[in-house]
């Protein structure tokens, strides 16, 4: 066991997020054994259970969300700023039931891994599963010949098709699938040999996660294995009461694609889902969008999906003439006019640098300003890097930079007034300065 869980996870940093995983697989196993004796129709009300539990945890702040939302209607269709100040409220809030969510979920964990292994334990040991008929099975019945209702039974049998081929559920989770499971609702990168059963780990998170009610994505990379793995995997989640599909089985834009994203387990092909995100980027109403909330996705081979296939990027023209090379156009001669009087300024202070540091006179408030001011213009300046690879430059410079970073930089301005804009390399930005702004828009 330890040579598989080294071969899957790898790397001493792997073994020791697997010690910190085993006591959960711990729990699964223990809540697993408790499962056993349950009938099947308390084993799939589990699945009710844990919805009531997840909303009963979120209860308190959906109502203050539900309240802050009533108080933006309240007011004046007039009074922008102020719902544009609850609506910013609401969406701070949103995101602390994320976090809430996530605990709650993590909670749940190792209960609702164990329905998982249960439920294939029991497709695996019968040949056919009977419990109390719900709606849905009755609709499942419609359309699937292995689901089929008896008076108030619904009976699932354990040969289905998919992918063209008709299989017998004949898969158990085991330990390190269970490991594999927890990896991915961490959000991590759980690498698997074919053969190791990533179409199986991937039903625990994938039932975890549909509980919260807002959708599950599973992206693959081929049209086939979202077809496929929608109806291996399917039947376990239908079964207990979740509902699935394929987008790829549908057109865009078409009002069944839009149903199959009101699925609690959608799966798809990175392609599709990524051109929905666009489309619905591009629509005039919510009503036109397909997709809903961005909950929790699952992407198989993600080297392939986010690396290989990243290099082609996704993209929708719009009707904008010539789009961003017509603002480049209108852009450029300003750009271009900061740029050369940036450059001029720039190479005055280090010519006054030079002068007065080679004097003596390195003061932060002269010679070590003017070194100063040269590197906040343009740190990649060539004559600049010639001049600070010189012994004790960089120290010179560092010298003058903390006096003025001093005090909450309250004489950073002062520095900066002289240029046209500020470069910061660390942080990847570009600041344009009053004099900058004053030049550029006249």
């Amino acid at each position: 066991m330890a040579g598989l869980l080294s071969a899957l996870f790898g790397g001493n940093k792997s073994e020791k997020d697997v010690k910190k995983i085993n006591p959960l697989v711990g729990k699964i196993n223990s809540f697993f054994d408790e499962y056993q004796p349950l009938s099947n129709d308390e084993l799939r009300n589990k699945t009710i259970i844990f919805r009531d539990r997840i909303k009963e945890y979120l209860k308190e702040i959906d109502d203050q969300i539900e309240l802050q939302k009533i108080e933006a209607e309240k007011l004046d269709s007039a009074d922008i700023s102020g719902r544009d100040a609850i609506y910013r409220h609401i969406d701070d809030m949103r995101k602390d039931r994320d976090k809430k969510l996530e605990e709650v979920l993590l909670e749940i964990l190792p209960e609702a891994f164990a329905v998982v292994k249960e439920t294939a334990r029991r497709f695996k040991d019968n040949s056919e599963l009977e419990s109390t008929a719900t709606e849905l099975d009755k609709e499942f019945a419609l359309t699937k010949k292995y689901i089929r209702i008896e008076g108030d039974k619904a009976i699932y049998q354990n040969k289905w098709i998919a992918g063209g081929t008709e299989i017998t559920w004949n898969m158990l989770h085991y330990d390190v699938q269970l490991i594999g499971g927890i990896v991915l609702h961490q959000g991590k990168i759980a690498e698997m040999a074919t053969g190791e059963g990533k179409t199986l780990v991937s039903t625990l998170p994938a039932y975890l996660n549909a509980l919260a009610g807002h959708g599950v994505h599973i992206v693959t990379v081929n049209d086939y294995l979202a077809r496929r793995d929608s109806e291996w995997n399917g039947t376990l989640f239908e079964w207990l009461g979740l509902t699935v599909d394929c987008i790829d089985k549908h057109q865009p834009n078409s009002e069944e694609r839009r149903k199959a994203y009101s699925k609690d387990i959608i799966y798809g092909t990175n392609n599709e889902f990524g051109f929905d995100y666009l489309r619905d980027n591009m629509v005039h109403t919510p009503e036109e969008m397909v997709q809903g909330k961005h909950h929790f996705a699952m992407v198989d081979e993600v080297d392939s999906v986010l690396i290989d296939d990243a290099r082609t990027p996704l993209i929708i023209s719009g009707p904008i003439p010539r789009g961003d090379q017509q603002e480049f156009d209108q852009l450029k001669p300003r750009v271009e006019k900061i740029v050369e009087a940036q450059k001029r300024v720039t190479s005055q202070f280090l010519i006054e640098a030079k002068k007065k540091i080679g004097e003596g006179n390195d003061d932060p408030k002269d010679g070590g300003l003017a070194l100063f001011r040269s590197h906040r213009g343009l740190p990649k300046n060539s004559a600049l890097i010639k001049y600070l690879s010189e012994p004790g430059m960089k120290v010179k410079l560092q010298k003058v930079e903390n006096h003025y970073l001093s005090e909450q930089e309250k004489n950073m301005p002062f520095v900066d007034e002289e240029l046209f804009f500020v470069i910061d390399e660390k942080n990847n930005q570009v600041q344009l300065t009053d004099k900058g702004i004053a030049l550029i828009t006249k």
